[in-house]
C-alpha cells in the first residue's frame, strides 16, 4: 500500500510540473522539447526523478519526500507565473487520475517496475489529453464558425513580424466611432485564441471584426485565414522575429504572406512586399518622418496626392503602423475624417508609452521585442539631455548576434543598463561596457530603480521576458 501511495504522489507531482510548463508554451509538446528556455528544470523536475524511480524504486520514497517535493514546492513559490487551474488543466489532472488508477490496479496485480509504469502513465495521459482537447476544439471551432457566419462582419486580419497589435489598435481607434467595430483583445493571435474570443466575446452586432494572426511555424497563419475567410489583410514589417522557430528569413516571409490567401480577400495592404494585384505596397508612399519625445509627423501619398499626418504617438516606426491602418480605414472612411482621427490617436499601452512621474520620464516599451523597433526607440531617446537608464532582458527570441548588436547600441545611448532575467545574461554582460546591474528577480526592480534613479532621469523598459525566463 505504501508503494502505491508513493507512486500516486510521484505521478501527480511530475504531472504538475509538466502541465505548468506546457501552459507556458501554449500546450505545445514540441516547444517544451526543442525551444524550452531553461532545460535545467527538465533535468531536475522530470528526468532525474523518473530515472531515480526506475533504478532505485525501493528507496525512492526518501528522495521523493525529502528531496523532490520540497524542491518542487520551492520552484513553484519562486516562479512568477504559477499554474492557472483552467478547465483544460483540470481535465488533464482528471485524466492523470484515471490513468493512474488503472495503472495502480495493474501494478498491484503484476508487481511491475513502478518507474517504467510511471512513464507509461504520463505518456498515456498526455496522449489522451491531446485527443480530448482536439475533439473539444473541433466543436468550439464549429460553434465559432456558425456564430461568425450569422453575424457576417467585414473581417480584417493583420500580421507581420512586429507591430501587429499596434496596427490593430490604431485601426480600431480610426473605425470605432463610425462602425460597430470589435478587435481581438490584448495580443490574442492564435487560432485557438481567436475561436475562444469569438465564442465568448464577439458582439452580435459587429460590423467590422479586426484580428491578429501570429505564427511559430509554416501554416499557422493559413489555418487562421482558412477559418476566418477574411475580406481584408494587412502585412506589417517583416524581420528576424521568432527566427529560432523558422530558421530562415525566407520561411518567415512565406508564412506571413499566407495572410493574403483568403478566398474572400477583397484587398490587402503590405509595407514592403508586393504580392498580388489586389495588395497595395505602401513603403514608397511614406515620406518626411519626424519623431520626437513629444509627437510624430509624416507625409503619406494617397491617390496621387500627399497628405500630412501628425499625432502624439512616439516612435518613427509607428508612422508605418499608422499608415497601414490609414490605408485600410480608407475602405470605410473619407480622408478628411481619418486625418482628424489620427490627431486624436491614443498610445498603445506598453509600446513607447510615455509616463511622467516624480520628475522622471518613464518610457514603457516593454511589449517591443524586436531589434529594429528597439534600436529606433534608442534613436528617439538619444537626444534626451538627462541621464538615461534602460531596463531590458535583451531580445528573447533572438540569437547572440542580435543581442550583441543590441548591447553595442545600449553602450552608445545609455548611462546605466539593468538586465532582467537570465536568458541573455551572459551575452549582454559580456558586451555591455557601461555601468550595469544584473537583476534575477524582478520583484526587486522597483526598489532598485528608486535607489539608482533621480529627478530628470529617463527610464525605458525595453522588451520584457516572460517571468519564467
Amino acid at each position: 500500500m505504501f508503494d502505491l501511495i508513493v507512486h500516486f504522489i510521484t505521478t501527480f507531482a511530475i504531472s504538475f510540473y509538466l502541465i505548468t510548463v506546457l501552459q507556458w508554451y501554449n500546450y505545445k509538446i514540441n516547444r517544451i522539447i526543442f525551444h524550452f528556455h531553461n532545460y535545467r528544470w527538465h533535468i531536475f523536475y522530470l528526468f532525474i526523478p523518473i530515472i531515480t524511480y526506475i533504478f532505485a524504486y525501493k528507496f525512492f520514497w526518501i528522495y521523493l519526500f525529502f528531496g523532490y517535493i520540497p524542491a518542487l514546492i520551492f520552484w513553484f513559490i519562486k516562479i512568477n507565473k504559477p499554474l492557472k487551474f483552467t478547465k483544460r488543466v483540470k481535465r488533464f489532472l482528471l485524466i492523470v487520475g484515471f490513468t493512474e488508477t488503472l495503472n495502480l490496479l495493474v501494478m498491484n496485480k503484476y508487481n511491475n517496475n513502478p518507474g517504467l509504469s510511471l512513464i507509461v502513465v504520463l505518456s498515456t495521459a498526455l496522449l489522451i489529453s491531446y485527443f480530448v482537447e482536439e475533439f473539444l476544439f473541433f466543436l468550439y471551432k464549429k460553434e465559432a464558425k456558425k456564430k461568425l457566419q450569422k453575424i457576417n462582419p467585414k473581417i480584417i486580419t493583420i500580421t507581420g513580424s512586429y507591430g501587429k497589435t499596434s496596427i490593430k489598435n490604431f485601426l480600431y481607434q480610426l473605425l470605432k466611432d463610425n462602425y460597430k467595430t470589435y478587435k481581438t483583445p490584448r495580443s490574442v493571435n492564435t487560432i485557438k485564441g481567436i475561436v475562444l474570443d469569438i465564442n465568448t466575446s464577439l458582439p452580435d452586432d459587429t460590423q467590422i471584426y479586426i484580428t491578429e494572426a501570429g505564427a511559430r511555424e509554416k501554416g499557422d497563419i493559413k489555418t487562421i485565414v482558412d477559418f476566418l475567410e477574411n475580406h481584408y489583410a494587412i502585412l506589417g514589417k517583416i524581420g528576424p522575429q521568432h527566427l529560432e522557430y523558422f530558421k530562415t528569413m525566407e520561411n518567415i516571409e512565406k508564412t506571413k504572406l499566407e495572410v493574403f490567401e483568403s478566398k474572400d480577400l477583397i484587398k490587402g495592404f503590405s509595407y514592403d512586399i508586393p504580392y498580388r494585384n489586389n495588395v497595395i505596397k505602401i513603403k514608397d508612399k511614406i515620406h518626411n518622418i519626424k519623431s520626437t519625445l513629444e509627437k510624430l509627423e509624416w507625409d503619406l501619398d494617397i491617390d496621387d496626392k500627399t497628405y500630412h499626418f501628425e499625432c502624439k504617438i512616439l516612435g518613427e516606426f509607428n508612422a508605418i503602423n499608422i499608415s497601414l491602418a490609414i490605408y485600410q480605414a480608407l475602405e470605410f472612411l473619407d480622408i478628411e475624417t481619418i486625418q482628424k482621427k489620427v490627431l486624436e490617436l491614443e498610445p498603445i499601452p506598453h509600446r513607447l508609452q510615455k509616463i511622467e512621474v516624480g520628475g522622471k520620464i518613464i518610457i514603457d516599451d516593454s511589449f517591443n521585442g524586436n531589434i529594429e523597433g528597439m534600436l529606433k526607440s534608442f534613436k528617439l531617446i538619444k537626444s534626451y539631455p538627462g541621464r538615461k537608464i534602460i531596463v531590458t532582458p535583451g531580445i528573447v527570441e533572438g540569437n547572440d548576434e542580435l543581442n550583441i548588436k543590441l548591447a553595442k547600441a545600449i553602450n552608445k545611448t545609455f548611462d546605466l543598463a539593468i538586465i532582467t532575467g537570465t536568458i541573455n545574461k551572459k551575452t549582454l554582460c559580456n558586451n555591455i561596457t557601461i555601468e550595469k546591474i544584473i537583476l534575477k528577480d524582478k520583484k526587486n526592480l522597483e526598489k532598485i530603480l528608486a535607489d539608482v534613479t533621480g529627478k530628470g532621469d529617463l527610464i525605458i523598459f525595453s522588451n520584457d521576458a516572460p517571468d519564467y525566463l
